[in-house]
C-alpha cells in the first residue's frame, strides 16, 4: 500500500491543488483551508449551496500565500468572482482555526473504494488517496492508525457524504443520483475522517501501512 495521490485547498469549497509532497501538521495539510468564503453575518458559504465556488481553482503560491485562478486571494478580481459565485454578499476572509474544518483536518480515501464508487474521486474532495487497497478494505480500518514514513495518521470513522458529491468537478453539473447510489451501496458513506497524531512530511510513493494498535506506532 502507497500514498497515491495528496491534495491540498487553499480555499475551501473551491477545486484544490495536487501535490507530490505534503507536510502533515497538527491540523492536517499545511496550508488546507487556510481561506473561506464568508457571507452576511459572517456565517461561512460552501459549495453545498454555490456549486459555482468549485469552478475556481485555490493555490498556494510560493510565498505561502493562497491565489485564486492564478491571482492573489485578496485582489478585487477574485472578490468579484466570489461574490458572482456566491452572492453579492460574499466575501474572502483568511482564518486558520481548526473551526475551519467541517469535522477533522484530514480525509483518507483509496483506490478500492473509488473504483467501487465508480466515479472521479475528486468527487470525495480528499487529502490523501491511498493506492494498493483491495475493495473496501477501508471500511475495516475505523480506529485505526495510518504510518506514512515519520509520519502517524488517526483514522476516526467513515465520512457521511453530503449533496457535494453529487457536483461535477469539472463542469459542477448536478447528478442528484450520484449521493443515492452512495446511500443505497455503501450506507452513505466514503473514505475516512482522520487527523494528524505525529507530524511529518509524506510523499506520493511513499509505504503506508494500517497498524490497529497503538503500541505499534
Amino acid at each position: 500500500m502507497n500514498v497515491l495521490e495528496l491534495w491540498r485547498y487553499p480555499v475551501k469549497s473551491m477545486a484544490g491543488e495536487r501535490l507530490a509532497e505534503a507536510r502533515l501538521v497538527p491540523d492536517g495539510v499545511a496550508g488546507d483551508r487556510i481561506v473561506q468564503v464568508y457571507g452576511a453575518g459572517g456565517r461561512v458559504l460552501t459549495a453545498r449551496k454555490y456549486p459555482k465556488l468549485l469552478g475556481h481553482h485555490g493555490l498556494l503560491g510560493p510565498d505561502g500565500r493562497p491565489t485564486v485562478d492564478g491571482r492573489a486571494w485578496d485582489s478585487p478580481g477574485v472578490a468579484a468572482d466570489v461574490r458572482a459565485a456566491a452572492g453579492a454578499e460574499a466575501y474572502l476572509e483568511s482564518f486558520t482555526g481548526v473551526e475551519r474544518f467541517d469535522i477533522l483536518p484530514l480525509l483518507v480515501a483509496t483506490d478500492g473504494a473509488i473504483a467501487e464508487f465508480g466515479r472521479d474521486g475528486r468527487r470525495l474532495r480528499p487529502n490523501i488517496i491511498l493506492g494498493g487497497v483491495p475493495g473496501m478494505a477501508e471500511r475495516n480500518w475505523e480506529g485505526s492508525w495510518l504510518r506514512i514514513g515519520d509520519a502517524l495518521i488517526g483514522l476516526q470513522d467513515l465520512r457521511g457524504r453530503c449533496v457535494m458529491t453529487t457536483y461535477d468537478p469539472d463542469t459542477q453539473e448536478q447528478d442528484p443520483g450520484v449521493l443515492r447510489d452512495i446511500v443505497q451501496r455503501f450506507g452513505g458513506k466514503l473514505a475516512l475522517n482522520a487527523w494528524v497524531e505525529r507530524p511529518g512530511t509524506i510523499r506520493v510513493g511513499d509505504v503506508a501501512e494500517v497498524v490497529e494498535s497503538p503500541k505499534e506506532r
